[in-house]
């Protein structure tokens, strides 16, 4: 993304930041003006209505979390182990990332659409996971559960509020990715 914005990406970018801090429901023209420091009239010169917005910001949120995760994930990796690592790290751990895809997903409990088009992203998501270990596992079953876990791993610790006596949670991670990844103790990334 480059420094300078048109106003149409600005808005977008407004919409975002208020999806990940309240979801869908902070998305309101309104308080994106103000946030912008732009009068609410102006809005309507790059979108008919907020749907638009919405439809917009799901666009750029899908772009950045597969599309351009899978391009550098594609030019920074050889091994197929590293690039699940890599695209792991890049979406659920992403400080701009990783709040748009929560709110997204707590805005597919409600939205049919939205739920649709996150099907279709973690189909695309778990598609690279299913293909980096297809590379070191020739069990089918095998290789959609390791990548099932990978993804839950992924996913459900930033909702799991459990203990790990006498660690934290980030090695106990690193290590379960190790499990899936079919690596040895010892040999974490991360």
């Amino acid at each position: 993304m480059g420094a300078l914005r048109t106003p149409r990406e600005k808005w977008v970018e407004a919409g975002l930041r208020a999806l990940a801090a309240g979801g869908v429901d902070a998305v309101r023209i309104e308080a994106l003006a103000k946030a912008l420091g732009v009068t609410k009239g102006g809005f309507y010169g790059y979108f008919a209505d907020r749907e638009a917005l919405l439809t917009e910001m799901l666009d750029t949120w899908e772009r950045e979390s597969v599309d351009d995760v899978v391009d550098r994930v594609e030019r920074e990796c050889d091994d197929p182990r590293e690039k699940v690592r890599l695209a792991g790290r890049l979406t659920f751990s992403s400080d701009r990332l990783l709040p748009i895809d929560l709110a997204v997903r707590e805005w597919a409990r409600r939205d049919p659409a939205v739920a649709e088009r996150l099907r279709r992203v973690d189909n695309r998501r778990m598609q690279l996971a299913r293909d980096a270990i297809g590379t070191f596992c020739d069990d089918p079953e095998e290789v959609e559960a390791r990548a099932l876990l990978a993804f839950c791993a992924a996913i459900g610790n930033h909702f799991l509020a459990a203990d790990h006596p006498g660690r934290t949670r980030a090695p106990v991670i690193a290590r379960a990715a190790d499990i899936v990844l079919d690596l040895p103790h010892g040999t974490t990334g991360g």
